[in-house]
């Protein structure tokens, strides 16, 4: 337990809160939350479940009807050919994740991932004792990890981790980048490949959701996609995650829920199927919602002088490069690195950010456009003039 760390994320949050409590007028872009909540029909399926109650045990897979529900979901996302035995459930993404970590790391092991990462990412690999092999990816080459990069690191590696789109960053990669990347998976068949999927359905400009599986076939026999209810349908709360892959990756999976969870409570799996299986205008509507608040978010980082930042096409985020700020001093506090920068600007301005050091790269923050609507202007004002008061 001493190498486990709480989430940076959450310590971030947590210091808004209070500052919130105590009477500041505080604007959160930190924590990434979508902010909605699902549609009518997940809750009458909820009443429903609860008035046929059964008080049992469930699966440790997960029951057929929400195995059958996430199978047409992944269909709808241009990944066909997989049935029951292989995917499974989980008590949210992370929880996959901590899984297929279990299952296919054992002590030493080497997992590789992307920099910027999730913060979860390294504190996964820390507790079950695997080594890290990073991929810088800086906002010179828009955050996104090339093939000659991925070529040279997956040598000696067990696993390899991909988030599209991506968290922190909020990029998303094109059919051809996906396509580039399989062909160097192909050259590696020793690796195993977990694809982070989880904002598949909230991809802008028509770019799309692409995977390895489609662009090289021959993959599917080692790699696993994770998905998960919490973004696309403002379910974060409600904890239900999904793993699709290989057989006998879903068996150990399912192995592991057997003595870690015993099963997703059987409320929350109406609600899943519900959502999943049911009505998608709201998802629909807030991924274009989402899109003009990226828009407005992308215009003022573009409008602040020295500030570079790529144009994020999917999720809910925007990693701003705000080191031309390092340095300089706001009323009287000088700003040396990205933890000043974002302390200062929650002190003088009441936003609140999540420093990239989080992320692994201390030369940028992430802002997480999920705050009311009514809010996001305001807030990027306080940016604007925050920086724009920097001497």
């Amino acid at each position: 337990m001493s190498r486990a760390k709480p989430s940076a994320i959450m310590a971030v949050a947590d210091k808004a809160k209070a500052l919130k409590a105590s009477g500041r007028d505080i604007i959160s872009f930190s924590i990434g939350v979508p902010n909605f909540l699902p549609g009518e029909h997940v809750y009458a399926a909820v009443r429903d479940a609860l008035a046929r109650d059964s008080g049992q045990y469930g699966s440790n897979r997960g029951v057929d009807a929400l195995l059958d529900a996430f199978l047409t979901h992944l269909e709808g996302s241009g990944l066909s050919g997989y049935t029951r035995k292989n995917v499974a459930t989980g008590i949210g993404a992370k929880h996959v994740l901590y899984n297929l970590a279990e299952a296919l790391l054992d002590p030493g092991d080497t997992i590789a991932f992307a920099v910027p990462y999730w913060t979860t990412y390294v504190d996964i690999a820390e507790i079950v004792d695997a080594k890290m092999r990073q991929m810088p990816c800086p906002a010179s080459q828009d955050y996104k990890l090339t093939p000659a990069q991925l070529d040279a690191a997956l040598p000696g590696v067990k696993v390899f981790l991909f988030n599209n789109p991506n968290n922190p960053t909020g990029m998303v990669y094109t059919k051809d980048e996906i396509a580039a990347l399989a062909d160097v998976l192909v050259k590696h068949p020793d690796v195993w490949v977990i694809c982070d999927d989880i904002y598949n359905r909230m991809v802008f400009d028509g770019v799309g959701y692409h995977n390895f599986v489609n662009a090289r076939p021959e993959l599917r026999d080692r790699v696993i996609h994770v998905d998960s209810i919490s973004k696309t349908y403002g379910m974060p709360g409600w904890r239900v995650g999904f793993m699709a892959g290989p057989e006998v990756v879903a068996q150990a999976f399912t192995t592991l829920n057997s003595n870690h969870i015993t099963n997703v409570p059987e409320i929350v799996t109406a609600a899943a199927i519900a959502a999943l299986s049911g009505p998608q205008d709201v998802p629909t509507q807030k991924c274009a919602e989402f899109q003009a608040k990226r828009d407005q978010v992308l215009d003022t980082m573009r409008s602040i002088p020295g500030v570079v930042c790529p144009r994020p096409e999917g999720a809910f985020y925007v990693f701003p490069d705000i080191s031309c700020a390092f340095g300089k001093s706001h009323g009287g506090t000088k700003i040396g690195n990205d933890v000043d920068f974002c302390n200062a600007l929650l002190e003088a301005k009441g936003v609140a950010c999540v420093p990239g050091s989080a992320f692994g790269d201390p030369n940028a923050l992430r802002i997480s456009y999920t705050c009311p609507t009514a809010q996001l202007p305001e807030g990027l004002k306080r940016f604007r003039e925050f920086f724009a008061e920097l001497v």
